[in-house]
């Protein structure tokens, strides 16, 4: 085995990649760059029925926008270890598999997929749990002859030491040991369609490419017994494994597809318009923590501090409002130019801005990303957060009417719609709207939220946003003349 670290993130090309998976991909990568390793991708494509044309690049494509990097993929590969898809690598499964056939450490089963099911509807009904029962494993080379003869399909399956003990030492949970017995029957290492399966082909290609250690959802933690009875089948060193907690949702169950209100996948984060770094960030804190209180770190900080010691052994809760937080933070530090890219499709896309946009648009429409880039998450936030700009018809809630209604709300109104309405058009701007708000504070000796929130409730029609001079001045003096007098009409 190598003397370098060397870890993989082996996807399957299934689907779009979910947040879970780009976890593993990340600590994984995490865990390459601390100690100065290398990061393998590897396509694990077996499963022809529910590969998808795009799967391997869409994955690719996410982990890029991520920028989690890698050493070696199909598209950077290292001749020591390549291919990297594993149905390039059936040349290398097939002699490993014919040498477990002669070492009597596997055989060939031909039990039709009927019979299996019979078997194991018949375990359940006996309340046991469904387990191959090793039928075809003694045949005689009479009894193969006639299932062949009858035109039968088979699998190969690896003979199981029901007697062994398998002992690892968890990288996260510790300790672990499995009884073969209570683990499978002989399991499947070939599939009927000449596919090795999951079991058989990570394993060869984890001792073939070198992979020192593996880190994975402890999903996989019954995979691993099995895993380890072939690595022993051929005399290999395991790697060293760590299993990582799931997800769990907020109800304290684990993240599902089926959780509406959880968006799932890091294309919907891409198309929400996150920025990347909040989102590694995000997920950098799924189940793993740094010492000390801070949870704002740079890509660079996470590789220096990343300690798999500190990857947590309770299930990673998925918090949104720590998402939005974190998705916050970083809008607040962006270039605004940068959040406007983020921002200006959804405008667009809600149809508040045109497709084509006028250079007038585009910097009026800069300036009004500007305005809400202190509360924006993410860039899609920008339609609701500044739909009184678009809105026709203003509907003040009941704080904002008891707001207005009030003594000093009311004088407030009025002053302020006095003061607007006398401002030439051309002047209609921040810097001339502040001294205006000093001067009804001076002259109604009204001050602080007494004062402003009434004007910001009178000009908008909510209690919160922006700087109000900002805010009228990008509103225009019609738009904010108008709102006055929707105002007036609610309160009156």
């Amino acid at each position: 085995m190598s003397s370098k670290v060397r870890v993989r993130y082996a996807p399957s090309p299934t689907g779009e990649l979910h947040i879970g998976n780009a976890r593993t991909a990340l600590f994984n990568y995490l865990f390459a760059r601390h100690h100065g390793g290398d990061f393998i991708i590897r396509t694990e494509d077996t499963d022809l029925i529910r590969n998808i044309e795009q799967g391997e690049s869409s994955q690719l494509d996410n982990l890029t926008w991520l920028n989690i990097e890698w050493d070696e993929a199909v598209d950077k590969p290292n001749p020591q270890y390549a291919p990297y898809r594993q149905s390039e690598r059936l040349h290398i499964y097939e002699p490993l598999i014919q040498q477990l056939l002669d070492e009597d450490k596997a055989y060939r089963c031909y039990m039709t997929s009927e019979e299996l099911d019979a078997e194991a509807q018949a375990q359940r009904e006996a309340g046991e749990t469904p387990r191959y029962g090793g039928a075809h494993a003694h045949l005689t080379p009479e009894q193969e002859q006639a299932f062949i003869d009858e035109g039968r399909d088979y699998s190969i399956r690896f003979r199981v030491n029901s007697e062994a003990v398998y002992a690892f030492d968890d990288i996260v949970k510790g300790d672990i040991s499995f009884k073969a017995n209570d683990v499978a029957g002989d399991f499947v290492i070939l599939k009927r369609d000449g596919m090795p399966t999951y079991n058989f082909a990570v394993t060869v290609d984890d001792h073939y490419m070198d992979i020192t250690h593996v880190l994975r959802g402890d999903d996989h933690i019954a995979n691993t017994p099995r895993q380890m009875m072939i690595y022993e089948a051929f005399g290999w060193e395991p790697p060293r494994f760590g299993h990582m907690t799931l997800i769990i949702n907020e109800e304290g169950r684990k993240l599902s597809k089926r959780d509406g209100g959880i968006i799932q996948f890091i294309e919907q984060y891409r198309d929400l318009g996150y920025l990347p770094e909040a989102l590694f960030n995000f997920v950098a804190l799924l189940g793993w923590s740094p010492e000390g209180e801070e949870e704002l770190f740079t890509q660079e900080e996470l590789i220096k501090i990343f300690d798999e010691n500190r990857l947590s052994n309770s299930p990673a809760a998925f918090d949104r409002d720590k998402l939005l937080w974190i998705g916050n933070e970083y809008m607040k530090k962006a270039d605004l130019q940068r959040v406007v890219d983020l921002a200006f499709p959804h405008l667009i896309k809600a149809g508040l801005v045109e497709d084509n946009p006028s250079q007038e648009t585009i910097e009026w429409a800069t300036r009004l990303v500007g305005l809400y880039q202190e509360q924006m998450a993410y860039g899609a936030q920008i339609v609701e957060l500044a739909s009184l700009f678009f809105n026709e018809d203003l509907k003040l809630d009941q704080a904002s009417i008891d707001e207005l209604s009030s003594e000093t709300g009311l004088v407030v109104v009025k002053a302020i719609k006095e003061k607007l309405t006398q401002l030439p058009e051309e002047e209609f701007v921040a810097e001339n709207v502040r001294p205006l708000m000093n001067e009804i504070r001076d002259e109604h000796d009204i001050r602080g939220r007494q004062l402003f929130m009434p004007i910001r409730i009178a000009v908008s029609g909510v209690m919160s946003g922006p700087e109000v001079p900002d805010l009228i001045e990008l509103l225009g003096k019609e738009k904010v003349l108008d709102h006055i007098h929707q105002v007036e009409q609610q309160i009156s």
